[in-house]
């Protein structure tokens, strides 16, 4: 007995398991069920020794290598569940934020002001478009006051030039006191219809006017724009607020409109209390002035986002 005992080799200890970092919990999408490390699913193959032990306890159990290989394959499906995991949970965040939230993807402002929605007014029953076929001459049939560029967002309006009727010494007002006499006059002679205004200033200090001017024909307001106001590679008549000023290089004419033209200035010199930017639209038989002045420089991008919106509702 002693001399078998001592012939028998001596059992083995079992080799500890290799430690491993804790996984750390990320994210998933909603609805989806969260990988876990600690808990991997369980992997089957064919000829399980695991399983196979269960019901046939005369095989011998595996040798330590295959038992390494098995939780090696075990760690490996849970690391790529994890990762699964994470990259569902991001790509649901993503999908669900708005475009301003996403880093790199943020939308800053322009400067541009925040218009209401525009539409053309309604027309007089079988009257056309100012610049469709079979309208020569070019006419707006629409209510002037209705053609106007509504103040935008935050304006506070001008209870002087609220959007009505206003008079050929208001619009004369605006040139220099040299020159009002003679603008009075040219719009005496070619008989101006209407004149509509509407003024506002916004909360940066930004004082804004549109005036419409409807005249007796395309011609009438062609030639008030380029001979009695003398708008062409300048101004022309100097405002009150701009004595000087050049065609602005930053107009793109495709601002405008193909039926009409836009005459777009920005004061130079000497700037004085205010800065003033201004643009004349001959659209037909209408003719638009569009002023900016602001203290410390009047930004280019909201007059021209102002041109090019009071353009599109006299096309």
């Amino acid at each position: 007995m002693t001399e078998q005992t001592a012939s028998r080799p001596a059992p083995q200890a079992p080799e500890p398991e290799p430690k491993t970092a804790p996984t750390p919990v990320t994210p998933v999408a909603p609805g989806e069920p969260a990988a876990r490390a600690e808990d991997p699913p369980e992997v089957l193959t064919p000829h399980d020794p695991s399983h196979a032990a269960s019901h046939d306890s005369s095989h011998a159990a595996p040798p330590a290598r295959d038992r390494r290989v098995l939780r090696a394959v075990g760690r490996w499906s849970a690391a790529v569940l994890v990762c699964v995991g994470l990259g569902a949970g991001t790509a649901y965040g993503i999908t669900s934020m708005e475009r301003t939230d996403v880093p790199g993807l943020a939308t800053e402002s322009d400067g541009r002001w925040d218009y209401p929605r525009l539409s053309l007014p309604a027309l007089p029953e079988g009257s056309p478009r100012p610049f469709s076929k079979g309208n020569e001459e070019e006419t707006h049939h629409a209510d002037l006051r209705d053609l106007l560029l509504p103040a935008p967002e935050g304006a506070r309006a001008d209870k002087k030039l609220d959007g009505g009727w206003t008079t050929i010494e208001r619009f004369g007002s605006e040139y220099a006191e040299e020159s009002r006499a003679d603008v009075r006059q040219a719009l005496t002679d070619v008989a101006v219809r209407h004149i509509a205004a509407r003024g506002w200033t916004m909360p940066d200090g930004t004082v804004s006017r549109v005036y419409l001017l409807r005249l007796d024909s395309v011609d009438s307001a062609d030639g008030f724009v380029r001979t009695d106001l003398g708008a062409r590679l300048d101004p022309g008549l100097a405002l009150t607020g701009m004595p000087e000023g050049e065609v602005d290089p930053d107009w793109q004419t495709s601002g405008g409109s193909e039926s009409t033209n836009s005459y777009v200035y920005r004061e130079t010199g000497d700037p004085g209390p205010l800065h003033t930017r201004q643009a004349y639209i001959l659209a037909g038989d209408t003719v638009a002035l569009v002023v900016h002045e602001k203290k410390g420089g009047s930004a280019a991008v909201p007059f021209h986002q102002t041109v090019a919106l009071q353009n599109q509702l006299l096309s």
